[in-house]
């Protein structure tokens, strides 16, 4: 990194598509409890072609943090394929509970309130409750593991980690997409 940026330091937002804003407000205040912190309308050409301007409204919901988890619903080029359940390796969110207590308590108001919350799982660095939120994204509760020795054993190893598998898939890839795909660096 070039020594005159300064760091990054948080996400402001994260933004997604959804099918209807009321609904979308619904699950994350009424059942995640995030405060609803502004629903705008806008009319905006981003330069996209679209022969019009884009017309939506923008709903943003405060986390503890003071980040935002943000939505866009535009219902004039929705289409209902954009809902479907996303493969969580493709798209999925992942929400901090303080404690495996706290992570517990959701998990059961999450089922009580209706919505099918699973879980919990252990994955050794955290442990986690899963459910989709209704635009199809799944929606993750987790909370840290007590053992942080975890995952500073996987920084103390994650370029040569990064360096193997790169070594070990970067045939099947190229395979796949093209080896003018893989590689955009410098482009």
């Amino acid at each position: 990194m070039t020594s005159s940026l300064k760091a990054l330091n948080n996400i402001h937002h994260a933004a997604y598509r959804c099918r209807d804003a009321e609904q979308t407000r619904w699950f994350y205040e009424d059942i995640l409890g995030l405060k609803l912190a502004a629903a705008f309308e806008e009319d905006i050409d981003f330069g996209e072609n679209l022969g019009r301007n884009r017309n939506f409204l923008h709903i943003f919901f405060e986390m503890g943090d003071g980040s935002y988890l943000a939505f866009f619903d535009e219902p004039g080029i929705s289409k209902e394929e954009n809902f479907a359940r996303k493969d969580s390796f493709d798209m999925h969110l992942a929400l901090e509970a303080d404690s495996m207590e706290d992570l517990l308590a959701w998990h059961k108001h999450i089922n009580e309130a209706g919505k099918t919350c699973l879980g919990p799982v252990d994955h050794g660095f955290v442990h986690s409750v899963y459910m989709y939120d209704p635009n199809g994204i799944q929606v993750e509760i987790t909370c840290r593991a007590n053992d942080p020795s975890i995952m500073q054993q996987h920084t103390d190893d994650a370029r040569s980690s990064l360096s193997a598998w790169t070594q070990k898939t970067r045939p099947l890839k190229e395979d796949t997409f093209g080896a003018a795909k893989i590689d955009k660096r410098g482009r």
